[in-house]
């Protein structure tokens, strides 16, 4: 649930009920993030989503709905689900990413073993792990690691 932050003087960049300030905010939950480069690239893309099914086999999801929400919503308490992934070969538009990705909602107590098993078996690809919290600029920006190699996050559309 998105509120305003104009009148109720908290932090302009905390999006989220109950998120005061983001110097400190609480991390309600986390995504892990594939990154690779798409468009033509057919060998990428295949090695990518089948790196999606794996992790969608590895922990359970078959048959469990995408997630429905926002990607910027921490969703407290929200079963781990996959995001819909783009199109690979559609141009991107918006951020904050500048390539091709998808993503996994990942809730604290699995982030160790998910993160863990995607770290191990990423190949090609690099991994973008954020925490949510409510603050996308920091989540995105502070509180983030890649694994493999970093790629520049377009951090206007926090704004």
């Amino acid at each position: 649930a998105v509120v305003s932050t104009q009148s109720t003087g908290k932090d302009p960049l905390c999006k989220h009920v109950g998120v005061e300030t983001c110097d400190n905010a609480t991390i309600y939950s986390y995504h892990i993030h594939v990154l690779f480069w798409g468009n033509n690239n057919k060998e990428r893309i295949s090695s990518a989503f089948k790196l999606r099914d794996a992790f969608i086999e590895k922990f359970n999801l078959s048959g469990v709905d995408e997630c429905e929400f926002s990607q910027g919503d921490p969703q407290p308490g929200h079963a781990m689900c996959a995001f819909k992934a783009d199109d690979p070969h559609a141009p991107i538009f918006g951020g904050p990413f500048l390539t091709q990705q998808y993503a996994f909602f990942i809730p604290p107590a699995q982030l160790t073993e998910t993160s863990a098993w995607m770290l191990q078996h990423k190949g090609e690809h690099d991994v973008f792990i954020h925490p949510n919290s409510g603050c996308e600029a920091n989540d995105h920006l502070k509180w983030s690691v890649f694994g493999g190699h970093s790629w520049q996050i377009d951090a206007s559309v926090f704004n």
